[in-house]
């Protein structure tokens, strides 16, 4: 096949990520009515848990309830239908209100309907480019800190609500929170602080002994109902009964330069946290697992229609992905039933959602937050090693302190000096006893030997963070004739690993001591022989070897010819 067509063959294989029929075929092949019935229950479960929650994010996020419920509604039933997971639930997330609230606050709402747009436009790129995969490099210890840290922006996000004062203005939440307590000890009053310890309460009684029907729906109604009795508390307004009509946000070639790093921002927590979900989905099913790719492909048209609804940036949502597992859903379908029912209720609820007041669903989102900490994984690294549990501490810290990506990019950056660190001490350089190595077919002074030749076995990578010790550690040896180098547990070598055999072997002979290699590994020598440095290492291949005892050998050659040189 000529280079041409492998180049044509590779864009075909890519637009086909934008084709999801061929999933779609694959995954409602044996489709029966019995597993219909199972993703309408699974739908409508989903759907009654995601009621309070699109209200509440849409308020979190400052766009308003009805703009979380339109993204409920739109992203659900598009990255349902796109995407490569079949359980995955998209919608509004307390992960993206906490991008997007300071975006709000900093540009205004309109502006967060074209950062959608941007975002969904970069996620199509990144899933073309099969960016998907690379979530498996993110370090457990920054998921985990990356989601304590969200979970604790959204509890202390509900603090105003809580108090019944209005949200400070601001970009991080701790001044936020702080101004909010010191405008309510001001001025203190109890109804909002009464009625969201009421739903709290109810959510945490009601889940203890009735498990079919979600407590937060539960106290959603009957906390609003108790609010009646206090008619000056913030409500969430009024919710309009369909779905606004589609229309493209006003934008300038000015406008996307100045939020490009916001859209580029949501566009990496909407795939992060998109395949997180999807990989929680995976890890409780046993049918075949998702395409990260067509996902991500999934999560940008949906990011790409709902703001032309009225909705915010989404992200796959693992509690309601969670839920729509444990319901029994079989398909897809129950991902596009949930986004149907939200619609209907819309068109016969939506004027009595005004009514509902911000501090029941403070409540609920508190409830979701403390739940969202991952308690069993933070147990895991604490008895896990130090640098994990620095490295999740530090991305929980920034993630509080400053923002969401900040956050991921601090903690890789630790991650990866940690581990930079860890396989810097995984490499030994230990002396060999030549002795039992000796060639039985030789005559060799077994004294002189060990006096004239070292030999040195080397474990474990052979890379840049070592590079500089190994050359200083060897190059010293002054007094002998020969040094070999076992490096049979060498499995890996980078360029700074090839450079530093060459820059010893040019420095040992420069003192007249032979360098000899044994046992090589495949990919040390691809290495070498790329970088062009495999001839010059091992003289033209005269002093590369496969086991040690042929290079004790040659090395001995040597130290004969130096003893007959000078008697």
């Amino acid at each position: 096949m000529t280079p041409g067509s492998n180049s044509l063959a590779s864009v075909v294989k890519t637009l086909e990520l934008l084709n999801p029929v061929p999933a779609w075929r694959q995954e409602f092949a044996d489709y029966s009515l019995q597993r219909f019935q199972q993703d309408l229950l699974a739908g409508l479960t989903v759907g009654v848990v995601a009621l309070p929650l699109a209200l509440a994010f849409g308020v979190t996020s400052g766009a308003g309830a009805a703009a979380g419920l339109f993204t409920a509604i739109v992203a659900g039933l598009v990255g349902s239908a796109f995407g490569g997971s079949r359980y995955n639930i998209t919608g509004p997330t307390g992960a993206m209100t906490v991008v997007l609230l300071p975006i709000i606050a900093q540009y205004g709402v309109d502006k967060v309907f074209l950062v959608g747009i941007m975002a969904g436009l970069i996620l199509l790129v990144f899933g073309l480019l099969r960016f998907g995969r690379l979530i498996q490099l993110v370090p457990y210890p920054v998921v985990i800190g990356f989601t304590n840290g969200i979970a604790i922006i959204i509890f202390l996000q509900q603090v105003p609500a809580l108090l019944g004062v209005a949200t400070p203005r601001g970009e991080h939440i701790l001044p936020i929170t702080l101004e909010a307590i010191r405008v309510y000890l001001l001025q203190p009053q109890v109804a909002s602080l009464f009625l969201t310890t009421l739903t709290v309460g109810l959510i945490l009684l009601w889940g203890r002994y009735i498990k079919h029907i979600p407590g937060s729906i539960v106290a959603l109604i009957l906390v609003t109902l108790v609010s009646l009795l206090f008619p000056d508390l913030p409500r969430i307004g009024l919710i309009p009964t369909n779905l606004p009509a589609p229309q493209l946000p006003n934008w300038s070639l000015s406008d996307v330069s100045l939020l490009f790093s916001a859209a580029l921002a949501v566009a990496l927590l909407a795939g992060i946290e998109t395949l997180l979900s999807a990989v929680v989905a995976d890890s409780m099913t046993i049918r075949e697992k998702h395409d990260p790719d067509r996902e991500v492909i999934g999560s940008s048209f949906a990011n790409i229609l709902a703001p032309i609804f009225g909705g915010i940036p989404a992200t796959g949502a693992i509690a309601r992905t969670a839920v729509n597992v444990r319901s029994g859903a079989q398909t897809r379908f129950s991902g596009i039933i949930h986004a149907l029912f939200l619609l209907l209720v819309v068109v016969l609820l939506g004027p009595l959602a005004q009514a509902i007041p911000l501090a029941a669903l403070a409540g609920i989102l508190m409830v979701v937050a403390v739940r969202m900490v991952e308690w069993e994984a933070v147990q895991a690294i604490l008895r896990s090693t130090r640098s994990d549990l620095s490295t999740m501490l530090v991305t929980m810290g920034v993630t509080v302190a400053f923002d969401l990506v900040l956050a991921i990019e601090v903690g890789l950056v630790l991650a990866g000096i940690l581990f930079i660190q860890r396989m810097k001490n995984s490499l030994s350089l230990e002396p060999m006893d030549l002795t039992p190595q000796l060639p039985q077919h030789l005559e060799i002074d077994h004294d002189l030997l060990r006096e004239r030749v070292v030999a040195f076995r080397v474990d474990g990578p052979l890379f840049f963070a070592v590079a500089g010790e190994f050359i200083n550690s060897l190059t010293q040896i002054s007094q002998v004739d020969a040094l070999i180098l076992r490096m049979r547990r060498v499995k890996v070598m980078d360029a700074s690993g090839a450079n530093a055999l060459l820059t010893m072997k040019e420095a040992l002979e420069r003192r007249g001591v032979k360098f000899l290699l044994s046992g090589l590994q495949p990919q040390p020598r691809e290495v070498l022989e790329r970088m062009g440095l495999l001839e010059k290492v091992t003289t033209h291949g005269h002093h590369l070897f496969e086991t040690t005892d042929q290079a004790i050998a040659h090395a001995w050659s040597h130290v004969k010819r130096k003893q007959q040189q000078n008697p």
